[in-house]
């Protein structure tokens, strides 16, 4: 079974396979119309703006689409309109299937950025224990996964270069292709996938242009996961619950700005 990975800039990237589209991190550096076309579901690795254009999230959600997200992110969405059954909270250690690719939910953290600079809630998505995209952070997978293709940050105002290459090492991928790239000059990115290349031991970094995509051979099929619900008779969680408090009102330590 063939997935396509499509990269529609930045941290955006679109996985299709037999008709079923996951999109993840549609932000404001994205091009969000030609990512977010015929999603299915939309995963969120956290609130910052180039990781979630939330007006277009939520477009997307009244034309049919389901979101995954960490409760920050929930709660922006709702407050611009997004019906809360379509959004659903998780937290790292959760598994689901959406659109019939299995996700676990990683992370925790966003990446620092400066010791006066809040951290944000971020998560990372393992998608067909294949494809990881941290977000913005070096999350790695669960001990004995094997990742195809792993999404490296290759540039921002929390990445490091010799931090990239560690983190390529630690998870060993088959393929790095790179991702958060808008802050950088394309002769700074050429220069930075290729140190990456040299020194990370999972060999050429691949350069994708907005809308190039690679091809992802024999993802898992695993029946065991439960599908995504949205079944509002089903008793929230407690991490659901703090999610309805936090979308009725907002965020007094004014997170969910522009930094990322």
């Amino acid at each position: 079974m063939t997935t396509t990975l499509t990269r529609w800039g930045h941290s955006c990237v679109r996985l299709d396979r037999d008709g079923a589209v996951l999109v993840v991190d549609p932000g404001s550096f994205s091009d969000v119309g030609a990512a977010l076309a015929g999603v299915g579901t939309i995963l969120v690795t956290h609130e910052h703006g180039d990781h979630v254009d939330v007006p277009a999230v939520v477009a997307a959600i009244a034309r049919g689409a389901r979101v995954v997200a960490p409760t920050p992110v929930a709660a922006a969405l709702v407050a611009a309109g997004a019906p809360p059954d379509r959004v659903r909270v998780v937290v790292p250690g959760d598994r689901l299937v959406a659109e019939g690719f299995d996700v676990l939910v990683l992370g925790g953290e966003h990446a620092p950025i400066h010791a006066d600079v809040p951290r944000a809630v971020n998560v990372a998505y393992l998608v067909d224990e294949a494809v990881l995209h941290p977000g913005d952070s070096y999350t790695r997978p669960p001990a004995g996964v094997a990742v195809e293709v792993l999404l490296a940050p290759l540039g921002g105002p929390w990445v490091l270069v010799a931090d990239v290459v560690d983190y390529v090492r630690a998870v060993a991928p088959a393929r790095v292709a790179v991702i958060h790239d808008a802050h950088l000059a394309a002769a700074g990115a050429r220069l930075a996938a290729g140190l990456v290349s040299r020194l990370g031991g999972a060999g050429e970094v691949v350069l994708l242009g907005r809308g190039e995509s690679i091809s992802i051979e024999a993802v898992s099929d695993r029946g065991d996961l439960p599908v995504l619900e949205y079944d509002e008779t089903v008793a929230p969680r407690p991490e659901e619950e703090i999610a309805d408090v936090a979308r009725s009102r907002p965020d007094p330590a004014g997170h969910g700005g522009d930094l990322v």
